[in-house]
């Protein structure tokens, strides 16, 4: 006889009440990435943030 396993309902109850929060965590990740790959040296060069900070970056 086959033993219960309580793993597939856990999951399934624990899934169904955080999607909202992995769907808004892939969203707002995939964002993120999308705008610090899309910044250049010149953005850099002209970055306040950037400029207060030189000593912080190696390059």
């Amino acid at each position: 006889m086959r033993k219960f396993d309580p793993w597939n309902v856990f999951f399934k109850r624990e899934f169904n009440r955080n999607w909202p929060f992995l769907v808004g965590f892939a969203v707002t990740g995939t964002i993120i990435t999308k705008f610090s790959l899309g910044l250049t040296e010149e953005d850099r060069k002209n970055s306040v943030f950037a400029q207060r900070h030189k000593s912080c970056f190696a390059s």
